[in-house]
């Protein structure tokens, strides 16, 4: 791996999952002594994070981790209610019935997975993000597909303003069974509306949970 690649990968991972919050200042030389490689590759990584909206350059700091407020929020699930209500009704009209039905079995079982040993609830996200890949090689658009995957680096890190809350994913889950479902059964439009209540939910969530400016 080339060492910009391994730069960004590190910093992109660190963003999404807060070690570095929003504001951080990302130094090049901190960052690249902390990385492990030089400047310029740095540059090259800090560049990358500042195109997907990760980073942002601000006058007499720097680079800085981008900032998430609730206008960010409501425009990221306007976004988002638009993309992944399509790709949910193209899975139903495309997809493997039985694979959404083995995993709205899974969602409707999902409370075994939230546990206290796993605070950051990483299986049930690993579950999750099955969904998301069960209805990407379903939709058969590269196009949208595309689209989907810019977006999610986002989500996952307003993911964390919810702050993994059990009762909340106890709930996520039985939505995410309800999607599943409907795709399962072929039904477009029960999918893309199971869809646009989950985000509907989602949304509410955080603004109640974790007000911003």
């Amino acid at each position: 791996m080339k060492a910009s690649d391994r730069a960004y990968a590190s910093l992109r991972e660190d963003i999404v999952e807060w070690r570095l919050p929003p504001g951080t200042v990302l130094g090049e030389v901190e960052q690249s002594e902390r990385l492990g490689v030089s400047r310029t590759p740095l540059r090259e990584a800090l560049a990358r994070l500042t195109a997907e909206g990760l980073a942002s350059a601000q006058r007499g700091r720097g680079v800085v981790v981008s900032d998430i407020s609730l206008a960010h929020i409501d425009e990221l699930f306007e976004l988002r209610e638009a993309l992944e209500a399509k790709a949910a009704a193209l899975a139903a009209l495309r997809g493997d019935r039985a694979r959404f039905a083995g995993l709205r079995d899974r969602f409707a079982a999902a409370s075994t997975l939230l546990h206290d040993d796993d605070p950051q609830r990483h299986q049930y996200y690993a579950l999750a993000a099955e969904l998301d890949a069960a209805i990407d090689d379903s939709i058969a658009n590269a196009y949208l597909t595309q689209s989907l995957e810019g977006l999610r680096v986002h989500l996952t890190r307003v993911r964390r303003l919810a702050k993994d809350d059990a009762a909340r994913l106890r709930l996520a889950a039985s939505e995410h069974a309800a999607i599943a479902g409907a795709i399962a059964d072929g039904n477009a439009h029960l999918a893309a509306a199971a869809t646009a209540v989950h985000l509907s939910n989602s949304l509410q969530h955080i603004k109640n949970t974790h007000p911003l400016p």
